[in-house]
């Protein structure tokens, strides 16, 4: 270390220097990110011209080496005429001096990514070779260059028709290193994502690494209107859209964007932004504006509508849950930070999106009454399951050879079959009815869970007290798939549940109970056709030698008058319990595939569903008052 310190240790890094010095403050590191983005500069480059009308294709070529990559274009072509002030043909300035270009101004690119006007100069400055070749007048012009300097003069090669710019490069080893390579597929990517972004735009990606070589063409006239289709198809499981199309709006006037999106069952957002065709991977104020115009659009729909559901508040968080987007913004003068342009600052661009995106989204959700009403539902749920319960999700294991060995609840009668296409779970009430149905049922398919306590009203209890309760830590236990958020149906132990509950309206009670509990916490069970509610008969009728089973009075009375002979007097037994029945008759009515009656749950209308749930089982007593007062009239007799 140097004892003195003066002016001269002072350095003055001139021309390139500075990018071989310090490259990480110009591409963000040397690693394989900092040397793809080499040629994000460059293809960037081509398709400026091609944003601003002049140009229409824009070909890659990956070399065989890997390390080698050719970016060419139609567009009008770098300048070659020779700059007075430097004495240099402009394309060698361009490319051996920071801050040099021809987006400084609007006059001749009216959006473009390369604003600093440091891009092409520091992928000259960090490649061994580059090589550029001008058609322009009709002629071919070339010159060659290495590590930021020109190794040859700019000269005519040959007489050229049509206009355009090509690149040749090659990452300097010096500093990236020997082994650091072009990725293929991250290329293919990449350029594909243009073509959608850019209508009309043809890229052509030539990957001369494979064997044999292939050569793909990407034109999208879809444009991101297509482009989020291919998205949710690459997302997988939940990426389904809600409606038969998402959303998508362009718009010209003010502020340049075009906007898809559309709310899935994933339980992320997911968002992908672009400014002037470069992907903004920490987003910034264009997806500020995004998330701000979409929220205010759902919140101004559900107070419009009268949708705002009782006992729970929506967060943004709840409103954009399940959301994939693809935000595509033009500016004219954007401020990035840093030169690997990440992130959006124009603070201005934030109220520009918000003001098309708002009235855009919410006219949208106006037109499409049935999407909207399963996008509230989508959102009010994803608010019940983030305040009920995804603290209380616990891991449990799906059934396998061993599931023997599993913690499973006590009271459990499983059966022997580990195959969950086979398998059934009756949830009994009282120990009495477990009983039954545990000699009546089949060993071997069957297996018997009884409900001992009292079952919890989960639309009224906290996370705490779901997570504490062990009648439904039971069910969840035994099920092995389990719950919230971490609810996985491959893990499932039966393919089908039962409620098998007293036919009174104590048992009827009880099965509501149940079904809140599993349309809050394990709501996928019902979508996937998991569940089923078992129907006992409540009376046995015998007519002479004939016996019938009554599920309830007026089942009854049609038996009577449709079965009873001359004078035979009818003997009828109501049934108190479940328990009162004998395992085979349970087994006859109730538990035999080929003669038992049932019914499978299915949510017709989630938003319905959720409303009425909150209704009969919230904390909100007055819509309850309200729905007693307005069937009374209905009551015949009271069940006690």
């Amino acid at each position: 270390m140097a004892k003195n310190y003066d002016a001269q240790n002072i350095q003055v890094l001139e021309g390139l220097e500075p990018v071989r010095k310090r490259p990480a403050m110009y591409i963000g590191g040397t690693d394989e990110t900092g040397y793809h983005h080499l040629l994000w500069e460059i293809v960037d480059n081509s398709v400026d011209e091609v944003i601003n009308g002049f140009a229409s294709r824009v070909e890659v070529t990956l070399h065989k080496s890997g390390t080698r990559v050719t970016v060419a274009d139609n567009g009008r072509g770098i300048p070659i005429d020779v700059m007075k002030k430097y004495k240099k043909p402009a394309v060698e300035v361009i490319l051996t001096t920071l801050h040099s270009g021809g987006k400084f101004e609007k006059d001749n690119y009216t959006h473009s990514g390369g604003l600093h006007g440091v891009g092409s100069s520091v992928v000259n400055a960090l490649s061994e070779e580059l090589i550029v070749q001008i058609k322009r007048g009709g002629k071919l012009h070339e010159q060659s260059y290495a590590r930021g300097k020109a190794t040859s003069k700019l000269k005519a090669a040959g007489a050229a028709r049509g206009t355009g710019t090509t690149i040749t490069f090659e990452p300097d080893t010096e500093i990236f290193g020997a082994k650091t390579k072009f990725d293929p597929a991250l290329i293919r990517e990449r350029l594909e994502a243009k073509s959608y972004l850019h209508k009309g735009m043809e890229v052509v990606f030539t990957d001369e690494t494979a064997s044999p070589k292939t050569e793909e063409t990407f034109k999208h006239d879809g444009g991101i209107a297509e482009y989020i289709q291919k998205v949710m198809a690459e997302r997988g499981k939940g990426s389904v859209p809600m409606g038969a199309a998402p959303f998508y709006k362009a718009h010209e006037n003010g502020v340049r964007l075009e906007l898809a999106l559309a709310w899935t069952e994933a339980t992320d957002e997911y968002v992908k932004s672009y400014v002037n065709g470069i992907p903004t991977r920490n987003g910034g104020t264009h997806e500020n504006g995004f998330r701000s115009g979409v929220v205010k659009a759902v919140r101004n729909y559900i107070e419009t509508h009268s949708l705002t559901p009782k006992g729970v508040s929506l967060t943004a968080e709840d409103i954009r849950e399940g959301l994939v987007c693809i935000l595509s913004t033009y500016v004219i003068e954007p401020q990035f930070q840093g030169q690997t342009k990440d992130r959006l600052n124009n603070p201005e661009a934030q109220g520009q999106v918000d003001n098309v995106v708002r009235p855009a989204v919410e006219k949208w959700l106006n037109d499409n009454k049935t999407i909207a009403e399963a996008v509230v539902a989508r959102i009010i749920l994803a608010a019940r399951a983030r305040e009920a319960s995804r603290a209380a999700s616990q891991a449990v294991s799906r059934k396998s050879a061993v599931s023997h060995k599993l913690n499973l609840p006590g009271k459990l009668a499983d059966c022997s079959s580990t195959d969950p296409f086979d398998s059934e779970l009756f949830i009994v009430e009282g120990d009495s009815a477990g009983g039954s149905a545990k000699q009546g049922r089949d060993r071997h398919t069957q297996a018997i869970l009884p409900l001992r306590g009292k079952v919890l009203n989960a639309e009224q209890a906290s996370t705490d007290k779901v997570s504490g309760n062990k009648e439904l830590q039971d069910i969840a236990s035994a099920l092995g798939c389990g719950l919230g958020a971490d609810l996985d149906l491959t893990r499932l132990r039966y393919g089908k549940i039962f409620l098998l509950m007293d036919a009174d309206s104590d048992g009827q009670h009880i099965s509501t109970l149940l079904l809140t509990f599993f349309y809050r916490h394990m709501r996928q069970l019902i979508q996937a056709g998991h569940v089923y509610i078992a129907q006992p008969p409540l009376y046995r009728v015998d007519l002479g030698k004939e016996t019938f089973w009554a599920l309830d009075d007026e089942h009854k009375e049609q038996i009577i008058k449709h079965h009873a002979k001359g004078n035979v007097k009818p003997n009828i037994m109501r049934f108190k319990g479940l328990g009162e029945m004998t395992p085979d008759d349970l087994k006859e009515t109730t538990l035999d595939p080929t003669k038992r009656l049932t019914l499978k749950v299915q949510i017709d209308n989630e938003l319905e569903t959720d409303r009425t749930i909150n209704d009969l089982l919230g904390k909100d007593v007055s819509a309850r008052f309200k729905f007693i007062m307005e069937r009374a009239a209905d009551v015949k007799e009271l069940d006690v």
